[in-house]
């Protein structure tokens, strides 16, 4: 009789494949679709996920001007950062920011939703927005 191997082959750089994935977020809820963004550009739902690789995929996210949030977040949210500096403290509203940069918001989002460790940039280097429904990348979803 046969031995059986019971052992579960590891995942190796090269049998990571890359999709292109395109999301158009017009009308849609800010919170819950940038957590399907960040489970794309992880890898989570592929069969050969690994915590400690890349094995995410390509995102391009288009209409970033029409997403839409919850409640009053859109007059009330503050985005803030700290240069380190004396009155170096700037804060800017959602709906400021959604006038201004769209995309910021969906990239803000989906960056806080990935886990804070040395992959996060790779995955963002994935992630590409845009405030409406131009964008270079058609000849990647023409192919599929």
């Amino acid at each position: 009789m046969k031995k059986m191997n019971t052992h579960t082959k590891p995942t190796s750089v090269k049998d990571i494949r890359r999709n292109w994935r395109l999301y158009d977020v017009k009308g849609k809820i800010l919170g819950r679709i940038s957590t399907e963004i960040a489970r794309t550009l992880v890898g989570k739902g592929k069969p050969y996920y690994v915590p400690y690789l890349d094995c995410g995929d390509y995102v391009v996210v288009v209409n970033a001007k029409d997403v839409e949030v919850t409640g009053k977040k859109r007059s009330q949210k503050v985005y803030g950062r700290y240069s380190g500096y004396p009155a170096g403290q700037k804060e800017i509203s959602l709906q400021k920011l959604m006038e201004n940069k769209p995309e910021e918001v969906i990239r803000h989002a989906v960056s806080g939703m990935l886990p804070n460790n040395k992959l996060r940039d790779s995955f963002l280097r994935r992630l590409y927005v845009f405030a409406d429904d131009k964008h270079p990348y058609k000849a990647k979803f023409s192919q599929t």
